[in-house]
């Protein structure tokens, strides 16, 4: 099953990436971001894709420049999330053939965002918006367009969000803190995955 939850592995160092993302993956969830304000950040990707080819989806978030997601695509990587709708990244992303999720807030930024040719939106953050913002938004978009909500989203609230029209999930501090075992990750990942799995059964 192809779960619409990005794993947001912020703070993870090159040396305990793959295990934690091991654990990730066996509990089901297939796509990882490592920002890149994490500790070198693309050796963290190029890892990740060199042991996990063809089994995830892998990438960077806090993507703010053309020459990042040069740097990401370089590094093996096909999926691009950032926390602002920047159309110059989001071009450049889809003309290397990566996934673009740039974060938005407003219908203004959605439609830039879509115009610019983004694979789908990152409602930012999300916890401000609220469900009642998702759903608001929701009311003008163009039908068939992905949004996924990222910070406030969790395995208490799912429901209400999908409830609210979300697609899917941006999961940060509840998957991943720095300091953590991919054991701990793991058992949070089992409990969001049972919680997705309970709102899109």
């Amino acid at each position: 099953m192809d779960r619409a939850i990005i794993a947001i592995l912020r703070g993870v160092t090159p040396d305990e990436v793959v295990p934690i993302a091991h654990e990730i993956l066996k509990a089901g969830i297939t796509k990882i971001e490592v920002p890149l304000n994490s500790p070198d950040a693309v050796e963290s990707i190029r890892r990740l894709v060199k042991d996990n080819a063809g089994r995830a989806l892998i990438g960077a978030g806090t993507v703010l420049s053309v020459a990042q997601v040069e740097a990401v695509h370089g590094a093996g990587g096909t999926l691009i999330v950032s926390p602002n709708c920047d159309p110059e990244v989001i071009a450049r992303t889809k003309a290397l053939g990566m996934e673009s999720w740039p974060g938005i807030f407003t219908p203004t930024e959605a439609f830039a965002a879509l115009k610019a040719g983004a694979t789908g939106l990152k409602l930012f953050p999300g916890n401000m918006a609220g469900p009642g913002g998702m759903k608001a938004l929701r009311a003008v978009l163009p039908k068939g367009t992905q949004v996924y909500a990222v910070g406030g989203a969790g395995p208490e609230n799912f429901d209400q969000w999908v409830a609210a029209s979300a697609d899917g999930f941006g999961i940060g501090s509840a998957i991943y803190k720095p300091g953590m075992s991919a054991a701990d990750v793991r058992a949070k990942s089992d409990e969001i995955v049972a919680a997705y799995d309970k709102v899109f059964p």
